[in-house]
This record gives structure tokens, C-alpha cells and sequence, in this order.
């Protein structure tokens, strides 16, 4: 299951766009879809055997994989950076503030600062300096819970890990059954770093960037020299984060940015609604973060930095997915995919009830287009769009009016730009929403033509399209294909499609797909 792609170039220059490292997430497993004889999801998590259950583990976590162009085809090369992190194998590091804290520590690591593997990663970031940062989101479904009565129980309530796992790894890894190991799930939810030019060094999970079930690490850095990291926090009612690093990034220096993201300051967003945009700073001892709502530490806020959030006021919003920047205005653009719980709690942002169709929402910093303050206190916010059919009025979808009909968009989840400043979107539920297939959009963000969509892929039935992200030169555009054929009453032997070999003997498999133009140049002109 494909998720995140970063694309890292090998050379400088246009030959870099013909040669670099795909670095790609893999999200989760599902047993149904991978091996035959099961006849639904709890069948087959309740009756993979233990070496079934260790492919899935293998399964979740990150490739690195060295890839050519030749000719308009890319193809594998055999190398030495061909790297496979994985859950089930792939020892990581923590560092940061929480780095070491007991309530990292467990049996299996009683020092609190390694991990084995790491799950759930769906979108990330690649930073200037040449690292990948994948971050593990929906981590509530791999632990069997509820925790026992205690601090940790409150701390696992409010990231959802109250139920019976999703997936069998509880059933030959303890350390998967919460009452055993109330800790375990403490050691994930973060930011993970990777190196893909060096395949020896240990990935980290940087703890100062805050932990929650976190959907994108968009990387930029400020005028100040500081790096400044967007994300979102993939759940109903949850929140938008910005990070900002103490130490600002050296161009010509590498070693000095190698631990620049061990210290420095997790915010919140609060929108107003006179449309002024708040960042409200998670710092231990301030605005309530204080020992008698249960924080004694930094470590602490970091750790639950969901009840912080909670405890400052922010504005929760509808599912914040993916977060991306625009390189010519420096505006910010948060996915919010869809709310169908909020009821009459609506807002200027979250403007809709049972809101099944999404928006988009865009965040603006202080000062002049390309010239902006990502470190601000304050910003400005507007609704870029919302998601629907404005044909049914009571989706209350707006796009740009001359939208057609057959470019509408539901349910926006990942995102990227293009050196011209174009956003592209794609989408997770548009099927289920819209009865249309999910895919990939691609719009204006400034001038006559902002916000006007136009469809430039579709996916087949039962997938979601992710992590859309361009070769450096711009002349190909991957994407994953995640789950083809899958919904929650399908089995490996009755897929909803077989995409992509259309045979009887195999069942649907994603895949990163990679997209060029016939007569070449860059995919959009």
C-alpha cells in the first residue's frame, strides 16, 4: 500500500531528473487481499499464521529504491542504496527531548531510545539538506487495547487506541497488547528521518516535532534561516501543527543541519473568525501545560500533543491531511478531507455539517508574495475551496464557476506544487462520495483562473491515488496507487478490479506509477 513518494536526485543539474532514489512509504497491510483461503478482514486477522503475520510486519514501513531513465522508461538499478525499512526488522533511534524518558521505556528497550521498525506512514517531506521525513499516522489501529487503569490509559484514549487491534501482529509480538505493554504505543506516532544516500545510518524519530497521527511533514525554510515544518493530524476534530527549528539551516554547511530537528518549538493552530490565523505555542508552563492537567515535562507536552492541543483552544478541523507550500507565494495549503460527525459545531473554516466532501484550506504568512514570515505569530486564512457538486446545492461545493462538471472534486488528500506555483490534489473517498473514481487535480492558486480544476488522472475502483510528487526536472510525475480493488467486504479471490495485471491468478497490487509526457518536457508547460 503505497503511500508518500519523495523523489531524491542523484546528480546536479538535468541529469538529476533522470537518475535519483524513490523513496516511498508503505501504509499498512491488509492479509485479506494478500493471501487467498480468507473470507473477510477478521478472518484473516484472526487466522494468518505467524510467518503470514511476518510478511504483513515486513510489508509496513519505507523503500529506497536507485532508478534510472532510459529512453522514456524508468527502470530499477541494482545498487547499493536499495534499502527496505520495515516494522519487523529495522532498528531506530530516538533523539530529541522525549528521547530517553520513562515513558518510552519498555522491556524490550529499557533506555527509551530505540525502537523496532516503524507503521502506519503515509504522507511525509524530503528537507534541503537530502533526508526523507516519513511520519506514522493511523498507529491506534496496530495495538490491541485498552491499557490498563493509569496515565497511559488517558494518554491512549485520546490518540483512539481503546479497541482490539485491527491487524494480527498482537497475536506473536507482545508488544503489541497494550495491558502488557502500556508504553508500546508511546514509541510511535512520530517523525521519522532517513538518510537514503547513506543505506548504514540508523533512521531517527525526531521527538521535538510532536507526536499524534501525523499526515505530512512539509519542510520549508523561513527568511529567517530557520526550518519550518506544516503538518496535520489526521482525524475528525483534530488539529493543524507548525514547527520551528532554534537553529537555522546552513546551505554549505550539511553536518550542522544533521540533528537541527532535535530542538525546537511545536505550535497550534487557532483560526478566528475575523480570519486572522493563530500559532499557539505547545511550551511546557504555559497556557495550561502545567503539572495539574498531567504535563511535567516537555517531554510530556510532545508526547500528547493531541490533550495539549485540546487544553490551548485550537480550531479542530475536518480530518488535516496533507500540507504543502506553495514555492512562489510562500501560502500554505492544508487538505481537510472531510468531517461526517460534526454536527451544528461548525465554524468559518469548517463551515459545513456531516461535511462528506471536504475543502481546502489556505493559510497566508505576513509579508509580500515569495517574501513571506513562516515564522509569524499571526496569519490570515481563507477557504481556497470546497469539495462537492455545485449542482447539489446542498453540498455547498465552490470552486472557481467555470469549473466542468467532469473536473469536480470531493474528499482532498495529498498535495504538491509545481515550480509554477500549480497545486495539485489528489483525492481519498471521491468514490464513495461523488460515485466517481479518486485521482489527481490540478489548479491555479493566484489570478482569473485560481481554483479552477482540472482532472488530470483517475485511479481504478477501490483505490485512492497518494503521494503525487515530480522528478526533479519536472518531466515525470510519480504517483502510488494504493489498495486497487479493495473495500471492506473484498478477498483476495473477490477483488473489485485486478489492476494491474488484469489476471485471474493474481489479485490487485499497488504500485507507483510514473507519468511523462510522449514527446517529452515537463508535464505541465
Amino acid at each position: 500500500n503505497a503511500d508518500f513518494i519523495g523523489y531524491i536526485p542523484l546528480a546536479d543539474g538535468p541529469a538529476g531528473g533522470r537518475h535519483g532514489l524513490l523513496c516511498c512509504n508503505h501504509e499498512f497491510a491488509n492479509g485479506v487481499m494478500m493471501f487467498p483461503g480468507f473470507s473477510s478482514r477478521d478472518d484473516a486477522r484472526n487466522h494468518v499464521d505467524e510467518n503470514q503475520c511476518g510478511v504483513e510486519m515486513a510489508a509496513l514501513g519505507h523503500s529506497v529504491v536507485e532508478i534510472r531513465k532510459e529512453g522514456a522508461t524508468w527502470r530499477v538499478v541494482e545498487g547499493p542504496y536499495n534499502r527496505r525499512i520495515s516494522l519487523k526488522d529495522t532498528e531506530i533511534a530516538f533523539s530529541g527531548p522525549v528521547a530517553g524518558h520513562p515513558r518510552l521505556q519498555t522491556r524490550q528497550d529499557p533506555t527509551g531510545t530505540r525502537v523496532q521498525g516503524t507503521l502506519a506512514n503515509c504522507s511525509g517531506g524530503v528537507t534541503p539538506w537530502g533526508t526523507v521525513l516519513i511520519c506514522e499516522e493511523n498507529i491506534n489501529y496496530f495495538f490491541d487495547g485498552p491499557a490498563p487503569e493509569g496515565r497511559e490509559k488517558i494518554n491512549h484514549q485520546r490518540y483512539g487506541i481503546t479497541k482490539p487491534s485491527r491487524y494480527p501482529y498482537y497475536r506473536f509480538d507482545e508488544r503489541f497488547r497494550v495491558a502488557e505493554h502500556p508504553n508500546e504505543p508511546n514509541r510511535f506516532g512520530w517523525v521519522v528521518e532517513i538518510d537514503p544516500k547513506n543505506p548504514q545510518s540508523m533512521p531517527v524519530k525526531r521527538t521535538s516535532l510532536g507526536r499524534f497521527l501525523r499526515e505530512a511533514a512539509q519542510v520549508v525554510i523561513d527568511k529567517s534561516g530557520r526550518v519550518v515544518i506544516y503538518s496535520g493530524d489526521d482525524s475528525y476534530f483534530e488539529y493543524l501543527y507548525r514547527w520551528v527549528s532554534d537553529s537555522r539551516y546552513e546551505p554549505h554547511a550539511p553536518e550542522s543541519n544533521k540533528n537541527i530537528l532535535d530542538s525546537g518549538t511545536l505550535s497550534v493552530a487557532k483560526c478566528e473568525e475575523d480570519g486572522r490565523l493563530v500559532w499557539i505555542p505547545l511550551i511546557y508552563g504555559r497556557a495550561g501545560l502545567t503539572p495539574g492537567n498531567g504535563f511535567h515535562s516537555q517531554a510530556d507536552v510532545l508526547l500528547e500533543a493531541r490533550r495539549a492541543a485540546d487544553i490551548s483552544d485550537a480550531t479542530p478541523m475536518d480530518r488535516p491531511e496533507d500540507v504543502e507550500v506553495s514555492p512562489v507565494t510562500g501560502r500554505v495549503y492544508a487538505m481537510l478531507t472531510k468531517n461526517k460527525k460534526r454536527s451544528t459545531d461548525t465554524d468559518g473554516v469548517n463551515s459545513r455539517a456531516k461535511n462528506h466532501y471536504g475543502q481546502v484550506l489556505e493559510m497566508i504568512p505576513p509579508g509580500p508574495a515569495g517574501d513571506v514570515s513562516h515564522i509569524a505569530d499571526e496569519f490570515q486564512w481563507e477557504v481556497f475551496l470546497l469539495g462537492g457538486n455545485p449542482e447539489e446545492p446542498e453540498h455547498g461545493a465552490r470552486f472557481h464557476p467555470s469549473t466542468q462538471p467532469d473536473d469536480i472534486l470531493a474528499n482532498p488528500d495529498n498535495a504538491t506544487f509545481d515550480a509554477k506555483g500549480r497545486l495539485w490534489i489528489s483525492s481519498d473517498g471521491a468514490e464513495s462520495s461523488l460515485a466517481m473514481a479518486d485521482g489527481l487535480w490540478v489548479c491555479e492558486t493566484q489570478g482569473e483562473e485560481r481554483a479552477l480544476l482540472r482532472r488530470f488522472a483517475a485511479v481504478p475502483k477501490g483505490a485512492e491515488l497518494s503521494g503525487p510528487c515530480f522528478a526533479s526536472d519536472e518531466e515525470t510525475l510519480f504517483i502510488a496507487v494504493q489498495h486497487p480493488g479493495a473495500d471492506w467486504e473484498t478477498t483476495y479471490a473477490q477483488p473489485t478490479c485486478r489492476w494491474p495485471d488484469f489476471r485471474e491468478d493474481m489479485p490487485p497490487r499497488s504500485a507507483v506509477v510514473a507519468i511523462t509526457r510522449r514527446k517529452g518536457g515537463r508535464i505541465l508547460d
